[in-house]
């Protein structure tokens, strides 16, 4: 049976959302849901392209010639119903009403005359005030309704008719309750245009008398009466409003409809906004219970009930009541506000979420957190700031002082997570609030319970990293915290000041060596085009309880030189002893490091031929151990010594040899400076890596990560740049194309630079999309600057005519996206970048065979991705020199930025939080230009450097052994702006040394033990086997990193244009394991598939559940634009090849439909993907090496399973080697295999493209390819164990075997007992030249005939590596590469890791448990959690097996693998309904909606029926959709 048959029962008995994908029967506007996004309907004709009538109440536009006669003989019927609505015979009254009822349905805005109007809304008022007659009440408040509705401007009418008393009579005493309900509709119409009649009238009490015997639907109609009238409140109607507010707070417990909280929450906002001024009336809402129910929502259960600004609104009426009225002041204190806000705080998923750098949102609602601490700064207030607030502030200081016990919790509750929140990498704002409220409870708190406070917190630490800021204000607030503790705690913090560098921050306050103290609200921009404070508020006005005048907000009232002064008479009354002068005062560790370091630096370049060369080593790796160990010292390292020291720079030095750092050129010396640096990382790993019975958390290794990442923090200068209120509007472009355009852009004049002689002026201003790229901008201004015609021509030598660029870059437009503009950087591969400059890689694309255009490059850059974009270049822009040099603001512009990030090259600013404001747009920029200077590139360095490579691999025999393991260890340099000589340079790179290093565990462990057996310390080859513990890749995230990414990657105008400042970029490139998987999925997705401007309602909305778009498998099709494609079920590969063959450049969503069934949408699409990764597994196709049909070698066939027909790979799929002159194999041909592998690339990448989940287990080492990442033979274990451990052994047997030449000279017949394999001489094995299980494969030409023995066993081991991944895969892999580099670049991926990239890929294989089941699945339509055949479910699920998992999975989604993040990451969730059968209902079938992960359950008698009819529907039931 087909999944048609087993859906066609129960569609009658669901909503319309709830039906089938393409059914027929489906009309919008049935429901009030929406069909799934994936789900495309087939709408009948009929029924499509109503939409345009339904404004119009079928009538049309004005511009339908029918609708001047219908509106006249509407307006001539109602004009006769008006005077029939006089009669006094209340039977035709009633039946007037009814046709005035229905005329009124069909009016327009137009239709009455004021005359009329008037008339006809007189007697309706009248006939609502008739007691007697219910229906008549009913008919002429509906008839009210109407009208209001219909024409807004009958409001006034009905106002002045006095109707609203009426209407509120008839709610005070309710005797019919459907007139109640009619009064209820008409009022929330009146009270949208006269809110202040309505109030007068006394609306609010009227329509919540009794509000609780209405419906939610009208008692949402009831409180958004109440929000409207609520807007016009004033002081003097307090009491029109005040016994509503114990109504209003009850609804705040309303559990189940969250649409009746938000109301009610609204109404009490604006009641408390009214009153703020007037501490009496808020003392009598605190009375009233305002207070107790705000707090319930407050706590976390609010937060996911309100939305954003509802909730933000909530604290703020906390923050009013707080800042005037004790009572509300002592009622929180009593509650525990502390621990409240402590717990909101803490429970944030992501606190940079709140602490973006605006202290607006974009919809100009206040910043969560920053409302947060604005409420905090009011519950301890440090002085009063207006003369009106003296009294109110003094008496909120007694209570504090009379109630120590609640200033104690409140202290304990909040102090910790306040230094949290600054750590986290909070905006200047919520910095500032944070800083303010610590120096409040330091300033209340005696010296007594001081010391219990800060007991778990390093408080000197924490303030030496404020003094690093560069903003007055926070400095000044800083230094008040110092001055509060060394007054109060005398003597306590003298050394620790010292230790963590306090007393040395103050002395550069007193003595800057570059100005760094600022006045960030009178930036010194003069010669800066962007203004860092914009638009924004000064921070002393920032937390006030009533706020100052816009034109007051920005004036700083701190004193210019109040940080200074406030220094300096912090350093000559507190630190004026030699004892804790800071430049006499180095710690016992300071001293000991700066020691160690400068040995260190004296010793570690010392040349190989000197004779004292072993002895300087063994020197220097006793001091390398003194170092490590003064990590795991008693006494703890602060991270000021740490970085002062400078034994971050001196490990550096170590570990290169000093040669760090490095400037992209080769030393003569360079074959020995390997040597020493592989010495070194074997000396470093010996004693910073785990020893026997040490876990990964007490490897030295792991105590200088931790180390590293405290000091990265410390010294983090990586600005937030993100824009002011910034909203997506249409602007007229020049550049790069003349059009009407969403995507910003701003005004650039363009100016010949002073003394350029060689090019012609050209003074003009226009306008540029901030994402165009320098050499798009070179292509259009060189035509019109060249004074030599000639000149005017492209890389190609092809004239360039006036217009060409324009029409150039158009076309770029149109072209798929991941064609367009896309550059990589290429990651640092190999130590070989030491040996030799790294040149540019390019990967020709085969194009469709249909295919006009050329083919292009993709070509590799250093740059591409250092502006947070990867794009995809043409030839022209990739191959051809700069013609032009830019420079805008005095400064040189890198030529691969865009304009965006050229602009923000030019900001001098020295706060790490940027706010982009008007003044942006606003500005003309001026950018200059001049001619570039050619210069001749040498070739003699890199044919140098080339012969000190060949030197490698032919003198030492190192190149394939050594190097494919331990090349990649040390980075040649980090491509970043910043200054190499810098502490945050040296911190970065380091870290990224020791991330490489964990990653090569395995390696330099095995090569170790490999050596060990050489000399004689290992003795048995069981004993090769190696077991290590590295450090989780967590260790090596820096949260504070991720929080900026994730701020700049919310920022609406980077969403916009798709672009980043260039930090991101380079840091991406650089060091990806910075940031977390989460924050590089959606970076990628951004700088890779473009602009993710419309994700931006997911990422405003985080309560909506789905926040990341990248995991949530729906969010892309929604996104993009979506193609149909038919596909054929018996023929699934050549469906697919047929697919990518015509679509695979788009950038549109693929979408597919089976032939002959009708379901289209995500289940058929994601049951397509599954079907082609099947497709790719079976046996015969000759592509991977657990293929039977592949072995030569009868043996190894017999060994491996086949699975149904699939290839069985129980560590992974990875490619068959095939010899370089074998055509075929088996009746397999090589040239179909490489086929086969293109089309897998183009299907691999269009799946994450699109979002999509495979069902293909790749093995690690073919993950490690798709990440340009090398493999050696230490990765032939992770696809072939056996061979794996048979190659590394036989290594350690060529390994002794040159020990023991290099010692004994000839071998005596004791060493050769040791050179034997398990008791037994390697000429007795009778191996030859073939690679093992494929005798065809011939590894040498020479001596075919020859065996192997201990002599030529060294060759052997490498020409089977170099065939099993090197030259046997090579053109399979190049091929693979080939289509995936059709769809996107395939190095747009390496800034994941293997793991990460099934992830990506595969989505999740994780275990089902009951509770996360319970937690992501809904039930609806007749099922509960507790409902019996839902348990009967649950249960049948957990005891499903692997493979009846994914079968259920598959049968419900699609998939057979859960996406990215399980169960929770499902969108919509997973939902299980009630199936109604009008039969047996134990011989009905579950049945399914794929696109909606929707299962139609019947109620089976029992569990076991329940079970049976399952397995049947799951196993029997897959292979077609049809409607249900």
């Amino acid at each position: 049976m087909d999944r048609g048959r087993k859906r066609a029962e129960a569609a009658d008995h669901l909503p319309a959302d709830k039906r089938p994908c393409g059914s027929s029967d489906f009309h919008p506007g049935t429901s009030s849901s929406e069909p799934p996004a994936d789900c495309d309907m087939e709408q009948d004709p009929s029924t499509s392209g109503s939409d345009e009538d339904d404004d119009h109440g079928g009538y049309g536009s004005d511009d339908d010639p029918n609708y001047a006669s219908r509106n006249a003989e509407n307006r001539t019927r109602l004009e006769g119903i008006v005077p029939r609505l006089g009669d006094a015979d209340f039977g035709a009254v009633l039946a007037v009403l009814t046709e005035l009822c229905e005329v009124l349905s069909f009016c327009m805005e137009d239709t009455l005359s004021r005359p009329a109007m008037e008339g006809l809304v007189a007697a309706l008022v009248r006939l609502a005030g008739t007691e007697a007659y219910p229906d008549v009440m009913l008919l002429s408040i509906r008839a009210l309704t109407y009208l209001c509705d219909i024409m807004p401007r009958a409001v006034d009418v009905v106002v002045r008719h006095e109707a609203v008393p009426v209407l509120c009579g008839r709610l005070m005493v309710i005797e019919y309750l459907d007139v109640a309900e009619q009064c209820l509709q008409v009022l929330e119409k009146i009270s949208k245009r006269q809110p202040v009649a309505c109030l007068q009238a006394g609306v609010v009490m009227a329509v919540l008398n009794y509000v609780d015997f209405f419906s939610t639907t009208i008692k949402r109609v009831a409180l958004t009466t109440v929000a409207n009238v609520c807007k016009k409140l004033s002081v003097e109607r307090s009491s029109s409003v005040m016994d509503a507010v114990p109504i209003l707070c009850n609804f705040l417990q309303y559990d189940d409809d969250h649409k009746l909280i938000e109301t009610a929450a609204t109404c009490l906002i604006k009641i408390t906004e009214c009153f703020s001024k007037s501490p009496a009336l808020l003392d009598e809402l605190c009375k009233r219970g305002i207070i107790n129910q705000c707090l319930k929502l407050v706590a976390l259960d609010g937060r996911m009930t309100l939305g954003q600004s509802t909730y933000n609104g909530l604290i703020g009426l906390l923050t009013k009541l707080t800042a005037n009225s004790m009572v509300a002041f002592k009622t929180l204190f009593e509650l525990n506000i502390g621990g409240i806000l402590r717990g909101v705080l803490l429970t944030m998923s992501d606190l940079s979420h709140s602490t973006s750098s605006n202290l607006f949102l974009e919809d100009g609602q206040p910043n969560q957190v920053y409302e947060i601490f604005n409420f905090l700064n009011q519950l301890i207030p440090p002085a009063a700031r207006e003369n009106d607030e003296v009294q109110l502030v003094l008496t909120k200081g007694n209570f504090l002082t009379e109630k120590p016990d609640f200033l104690y919790q409140f202290s304990r509750d909040i102090l910790p997570v306040s230094v949290q929140v600054v750590n986290s990498g909070a905006n200047l704002y919520v910095c500032y609030g944070c800083v303010s409220v610590i120096n409040n409870i330091f300033y209340f708190s005696t010296s007594d319970i001081l010391p219990d406070l800060i007991e778990n917190t390093n408080i000197s630490s924490f303030l030496a990293g404020l003094l690093a800021r560069k903003d007055h204000h926070v400095l000044f607030m800083t230094l008040k915290i110092i001055e509060t503790l060394m007054e109060k705690l005398p003597g306590v913090f003298s050394s620790s000041f010292v230790k963590e560098g306090v007393i040395y921050a103050i002395d550069a306050l007193l003595n800057p060596k570059d100005g760094l103290v600022q006045d960030s609200s009178h930036p010194q921009s003069s010669n800066c085009q962007v203004t860092a404070s914009d638009g924004s508020v000064c921070l002393c006005h920032a937390f006030m309880s009533r706020k100052a005048p816009s034109s007051e907000a920005k004036t700083c009232t701190l004193g210019k030189e109040a940080v200074f002064s406030l220094a300096k008479h912090i350093k000559f009354t507190h630190f004026i002893s030699d004892s804790v002068d800071s430049e006499m005062a180095l710690t016992e560790i300071l001293q000991k490091l700066k020691t160690f370091c400068a040995i260190l630096n004296d010793n570690v370049d010392r040349l190989s031929i000197n004779d004292d060369f072993s002895q300087n080593e063994e020197h220097l790796a006793r001091v390398l151990d003194q170092v490590m160990q003064e990590l795991d010292g008693g006494e703890g390292m602060s991270t000021f010594e740490f970085i002062e020291s400078g034994i971050i720079r001196s490990l550096v030095h170590y570990l290169t040899n000093g040669r760090y750092p490095f400037e992209g050129q080769c030393g003569r010396g360079m074959s020995n400076d390997f040597l020493i640096v592989l010495k070194r990382f074997q000396t470093f790993s010996y004693i910073s890596l785990s020893k026997a019975g040490q876990s990964w958390k007490d490897m030295l290794l792991t105590l200088l990560v931790r180390k590293l990442q405290r000091a990265l923090s410390s010294v983090d200068s990586f600005p937030v740049i993100t824009s002011h209120n910034y909203k997506p509007r249409y602007f007229y472009t020049h550049i790069p194309v003349e059009k009407s355009t969403m995507n910003p852009c701003v005004k650039v004049s363009f100016m010949r630079e002073e003394g350029e002689e060689n090019l012609s002026e050209y003074n003009s201003v226009l306008s540029v999309e901030l994402s165009t790229r320098l050499d798009i901008i070179e292509e259009f201004l060189w035509p019109k600057v060249c004074v030599k015609k000639n000149e005017c021509h492209d890389a190609q030598g092809e004239p360039i005519e006036k217009g060409d660029a324009l029409s150039r870059n158009n076309s770029d437009i149109d072209q798929p996206q991941e064609m367009n503009d896309n550059t990589v950087q290429e990651p640092q591969k190999a130590f070989s970048t030491i040996l030799r400059d790294l040149t540019e890689h390019k990967y020709q694309l085969p194009l469709p065979e249909d295919a006009s255009s050329k083919p292009k490059d993709l070509t590799t850059s250093v740059e591409g991705l250092a502006g947070g974009k990867i794009s995809s270049s043409s030839p022209v822009s990739s191959i051809a020199k700069p013609k032009l040099i830019f420079s805008l603001a005095g400064k040189e512009i890198d030529h691969s930025a865009n304009l965006y990030q050229a602009i923000l090259q030019g900001l001098n600013s020295t706060e790490l939080n940027i706010t982009i404001g008007p003044k942006f747009w606003s500005e003309v920029y001026k950018v200059t230009y001049r001619r570039s200077i050619e210069h001749k590139i040498q070739d003699s360095q890199s044919s140098h450097c080339a012969s000190q490579s060949s030197i490698l691999e032919d003198e030492h025999g190192l190149f394939w052994q050594k190097l494919p393991s331990f090349s990649n260890l040390l980075p040649s340099e980090l491509h970043c702006e910043m200054d190499n000589s810098s502490p945050l340079y040296d911190i970065l790179f380091l870290l990224k040394v020791l991330e490489r290093l964990n990653q090569f565990l395995f390696h330099i462990v095995s090569y170790e033990r490999i050596n060990g057996f050489a000399e004689g310390g290992v003795q048995n080859l069981d004993d090769l086997k190696v077991s290590v513990s590295p450090i989780p890749q967590i260790e090596f995230i820096s949260s504070k990193l991720t929080d900026k990414l994730e701020q700049q990657m919310r920022d609406p105008l980077m969403l916009s244009i798709g672009s980043m400042p260039s930090w991101c970029g380079h840091l991406m490139a650089a060091c990806p394991f910075l940031f977390t998987f989460e924050a590089r999925r959606k970076y990628f997705r951004l700088t890779v598939f473009g602009s993710l401007r419309n994700q931006q309602n997911q990422i405003h909305h985080p309560h909506n559940g789905g926040i990341d778009s990248s995991n949530n498998r729906r969010s892309h099709p929604a996104m993009a634009n979506r193609k149909k494609f038919k596909a054929d079920r018996k023929n699934v590969l050549e469906s697919a090849a047929k697919m990518m063959a015509l679509h695979c450049r788009s950038k549109s969503v693929l979408e597919v439909e089976f032939n002959d069934e009708v379901g289209t949408g995500l289940g058929p699409s994601m049951e397509f993907y599954t079907l082609v990764s099947h497709e790719f597994q079976k046996i015969g196709l000759g592509m991977w090496r657990e293929d039977p049909s592949s072995f030569s070698d009868q043996v190894h066939c017999d060994t491996t399973v086949a699975n149904n027909g699939f290839v069985f790979a129980p560590f992974g799929l990875f490619p068959r080697p095939w010899s370089a002159d074998a055509s075929s194999s088996s009746k397999i041909q090589f040239s179909d295999v490489l086929k086969k592998f293109m089309l897998l690339g183009q299907i691999v990448a269009k799946s994450i493209r699109d979002g999509r989940i495979l069902d293909l287990p790749f093995s690690r080492a073919f993950y490690k390819m798709m990440l340009e990442k090398e493999l050696s033979m230490y990765d032939i274990q992770s696809f072939d164990p056996g061979l794996g451990k048979n190659l590394l052994e036989f290594q350690a047997l060529v390994c002794r075997k040159k020990f023991l030449e290099s010692s004994g000279g000839k071998l005596t017949f004791a060493s050769e007992a040791d050179l034997c394999f398990r008791n037994m001489k390697i000429e007795d094995l009778c191996l030859d030249f073939t690679l093992p299980g494929y005798s065809d494969y011939v590894l040498t030409s020479v001596n075919d005939s020859k065996m192997v023995n201990i002599n030529n066993l060294e060759t052997y081991v490498s020409l089977i590596v170099k065939a099993t991944v090197g030259a046997g895969i090579a053109q399979q892999v190049k091929a693979f590469k080939s289509g995936f580099n059709e769809v996107f670049p395939l190095e747009a991926l390496q800034i994941f890791t293997e793991d990460e990239l099934e992830l990506l890929l595969c989505g999740e294989r994780e275990t089902w448990n009951l509770s996360e089941l319970l937690d992501h699945v809904k039930f609806d339509h007749g099922y509960t959690a507790n409902s019996p055949p839902v348990i009967s479910l649950l249960e049948i699920i957990q005891e499903f097996g692997c493979e009846q998992r994914r079968a259920f999975l598959q049968f419900v989604t699609g998939s057979p693998r859960l996406p990215l993040g399980g169960f929770a990451a499902l969108n919509p969730k997973m939902t299980i309904v009630r199936k109604h059968c009008n039969n047996d209902v134990d011989m009905d079938l579950p049945s399914v909606m794929t696109c909606a992960n929707y299962v139609k359950l019947p109620a089976y008698s029992s569990k076991e029926h329940m079970k049976e009819r399952l397995l049947y529907a799951i196993t029997e039931g897959q292979g077609s959709f049809h409607l249900s």
